[in-house]
């Protein structure tokens, strides 16, 4: 290999950590050496990669105590290549990670590291972008790296990479961040054959809430002061980053927030995310409920159906509280009721050889069955209706809208209805609309799942209430847009995830208040901090999701206007959010700009109005339970097959592949001015240096469009026209929280010390960068 080469595959190995990774299998790449030439044996080529390794599995394991956290990388490599491969192994660091102790083991032989300062990092980066004239490296522009050589792999074999490292974790406000770069798409061909993520935490102070907006966690908690949580999938591609935060609070109830507002904006709006969570396990008894069970037991319930809707029905009795009262109303043609009144939980065993009693017949008057169930919920306590069904209204009032207007007039506020639709009889608009105005949810149960889960699962989550009526008052910050725009009740061990956006930053005290029980009680949550500029850019794109399926179910509910319409067509394209209802993105190759949004959403609104929308059926089900994953969502939404080749993300941006560019959706071209730069050129290493957005935003190819303010810059070929840049100034990164703020191991020597003896610079013997999901493999092939 020329020497020229060799730094060039510790860079780009390093930052395939850090992009956003959407292919990661063969998380690296190849910088081949030079096949044999010159005279007589044929004109020597440009190096260019030409295979990549194949990860036969991931597995990262992290123990966190205290806010120090390890984390530990296991890796195994195949060469499927018919030649040997040997090269460097370059883990890149993540962002803000203060790395006190690393250790890194080749097929459990301990090797030597060394860390790379960023310096060093972005001058490797830069070369290596330069040469090879691929861009994708500089999405790790600012990253530092661990550095090791490694041993050839002979064709068809395999190494086992592990590495471990320590960093002391970011807290803000008793906030906890833990990040995992698993975004290394760019260097990969194939889907990653297996990777799982496995978090293991514990506290000296109590955990409230965990989350994770990347990645949905199973999550379980053992007490108050450890979670696990554990993220695992086969036959994927990654295209972002492992990202959890877990909240402290000493108190009955935490708060915590997490901001963003875009630094290039004049715009004072930011977005934000409060997560609320009580107790795990609350001190005091749960706060006593009462529930009521409205069970359809018409003839098209007979069967399997009816014996998963008893299981379901089990359970709910068999777990209730101490001081949980309940009663279950059956009907059909008819009504029956196990008992005249509420009844006690003492009472449940006998409710249980009721229910297994019952026989489906006949046909189905849901509005009686409601308005029962309403009658019984005339109580001061909590009172929630769990009303199952399979079909439509066929018996007693049918209209629908007369059947919403009774309920709502009957329902007292302390009712939360929730609806279970059975199947692809039911109408959707009717058990959407009785959930709405009733502060509940709907679950659709198609045909192939079961019922019985579905319904133990939901219960578990509502079953001990902590607090209802809840209600949030921000002190002086103005907020709105909210969603879930009805505030939940709290549940122990389940938590609130609010998104909203909000005019200018600052500090605040946010209130808490609501019922428990009878009793009005409220908690304080000071010095809570919304961000004047910068912090978690993932935010603009979460709370968009939200409001596109508020926006839809509204279209679905209440109808379609032309305002709505085209908010939904801006949103859409603005944060490349697609679904089933908003493909335009797609489909359309005129999307950018004000026109031409204008233009698809007076289209879409026509389409709309010409085609009524189906309550009943397959699809209509379809839809609702994907309006409803789209309105709760706490994860940000994944692209796949054609919407993946067409929308990148790069933070908060989103990039539409129009005629050869990756343009910036927030481009408008009859408003932005443009300015080109030639690709690879002096300007072009400016730009990427100035701004880590617009250095994500080159790194997706050689023609991007990407906006900085109200300015754009469009990258263009070398021999292109270009245009004289004014280079932004540096932002000033936001400050850190001085009470948390660890050592940077790239300023402590102590920290770069290597973890073993020997002797591996970045000239060595054996090059072979490879790291899927945390690093990179930049390899070349071993001459004979």
């Amino acid at each position: 290999m020329q020497p020229r080469y060799l730094p060039m595959l510790a860079l780009a190995l390093m930052l395939i950590m850090i992009l956003p990774l959407q292919t990661a299998y063969a998380d690296g790449i190849v910088v081949p050496e030079p096949p044999p030439c010159g005279p007589g044996l044929g004109p020597c080529p440009s190096p260019s990669p030409i295979s990549q390794l194949a990860i036969r599995f991931h597995h990262v394991e992290v123990e966190i105590e205290d806010q120090v956290a390890t984390t530990h990388v296991d890796q195994v490599f195949r060469n499927d290549n018919d030649w040997p491969v040997e090269g460097t192994y370059i883990f890149p660091l993540p962002e803000g990670a203060a790395v006190n102790d690393f250790r890194l083991w080749i097929d459990g032989e301990p090797v030597q590291g060394e860390v790379l300062s960023r310096e060093l990092a972005r001058q490797i980066y830069e070369e290596i972008v330069r040469d090879l004239r691929d861009p994708a490296l500089l999405e790790y522009i600012d990253q530092g790296a661990i550095r090791a050589s490694i041993f050839p792999i002979p064709p068809g074999g395999e190494r086992r990479i592990e590495l471990e490292y320590t960093q002391v974790l970011p807290s803000d406000n008793g906030l906890v961040q833990y990040r995992y770069p698993l975004n290394t798409e760019k260097f990969s061909t194939q889907p990653l054959e297996e990777v799982t993520i496995t978090v293991r935490a514990h506290s000296s102070a109590p955990i409230r809430g965990v989350y994770s907006p990347s990645h949905a966690l199973a999550l379980e908690h053992d007490g108050e002061y450890r979670f696990t949580a554990g993220y695992e999938a086969t036959d994927v591609r990654p295209d972002q980053d492992f990202l959890l935060y877990y909240t402290l609070e000493e108190g009955d109830i935490g708060l915590n927030l997490i901001t963003y507002r875009d630094p290039e904006s004049d715009d004072p709006e930011g977005f934000f995310l409060l997560l609320a969570a009580p107790r795990v396990e609350p001190e005091a008894a749960p706060v006593p409920k009462d529930v009521i069970l409205v069970l359809d037991k018409s003839g098209s319930m007979d069967g399997e159906k009816f014996r998963q809707a008893q299981a379901a029905l089990r359970y709910i009795l068999e777990h209730l509280n101490a001081h949980d009262r309940f009663n279950i109303l059956a009907f059909s043609t008819d009504l029956v009721a196990f008992s005249p009144e509420i009844q006690p939980a003492s009472e449940a065993e006998a409710a249980i050889g009721w229910t297994e009693e019952l026989v489906a017949a006949g046909s189905t008057d849901i509005h009686r069955a409601l308005l029962k169930a309403m009658e019984q919920a005339q109580t001061s306590r909590p009172t929630m209706v769990l009303f199952l069904t399979d079909g439509l209204p066929t018996e007693g009032q049918t209209d629908i809208q007369t059947i919403l207007q009774d309920i709502a007039r009957a329902a007292p506020e302390t009712v939360r209805l929730f609806s279970f639709g059975l199947g692809y009889d039911v109408n959707t608009y009717l058990l959407d609309s009785l959930s709405q105005q009733n502060r509940g949810t709907t679950t659709y149960v198609k045909p192939d799942q079961s019922i019985d889960e579905a319904l133990s699962s939901f219960y578990r989550k509502i079953s001990s209430p902590v607090l209802t009526d809840v209600e949030l008052d921000f002190g002086g910050i103005h907020v709105f847009e909210l969603y879930p725009r009805e505030l939940p009740d709290f549940f122990a061990g389940s938590q609130l995830v609010l998104l909203g956006r909000y005019r200018a930053g600052g500090n605040t005290t946010i209130e808490l208040r609501g019922l428990a029980g009878n009793e009005q009680v409220s908690y304080r949550f000071e010095d809570q901090r919304f961000s004047d500029a910068g912090g978690a850019n993932f935010l603009p794109r979460l709370w968009a999701t939200r409001k596109i399926g508020a926006l839809l179910q509204q279209v679905r509910l209440e109808g379609a206007d032309e305002e709505t319409i085209e908010q939904i067509v801006r949103l859409s394209i603005r944060y490349g959010i697609i679904t089933p209802y908003t493909s335009f993105l797609v489909t359309e190759s005129n999307t950018l700009g004000a026109e031409a949004q204008e233009g698809i959403a007076a289209q879409t609104f026509a389409q709309i109005q010409s085609s009524p929308t189906a309550v009943v059926g397959e699809k209509a089900v379809g839809r609702a339970a994907d309006e409803a994953a789209i309105r709760s969502a706490e994860v940000l939404p994944s692209l796949a097959g054609e919407a993946a080749e067409i929308v990148k993300h790069v933070g908060s941006r989103a990039f539409r592949w129009l005629d050869g560019i990756w343009v910036d959706t927030a481009y408008d071209p009859e408003a932005t001015p443009v300015s080109r730069v030639a690709y690879l050129s002096e300007d072009y290493f400016l730009l990427a240096a100035s701004r880590a957005e617009i250095a994500a935003a080159f790194a997706l190819g050689e023609r991007v469009l990407v906006v900085v303010g109200d300015q754009a810059y469009e990258v263009v070929a070398e021999d292109a026209p270009a245009d004289t840049i004014a280079i932004p100034e540096p932002l000033e990164p936001p400050s850190a929280d001085p009470s948390v703020a660890p050592q940077d191991p790239l300023q402590d020597p102590a920290a770069s010390r290597p973890s073993s003896a020997g002797s591996a610079g970045p000239c060595g013997s054996a090059f072979s960068l490879l790291v899927p999901i945390l690093g990179l493999a930049i390899l070349r092939p071993r001459r004979a």
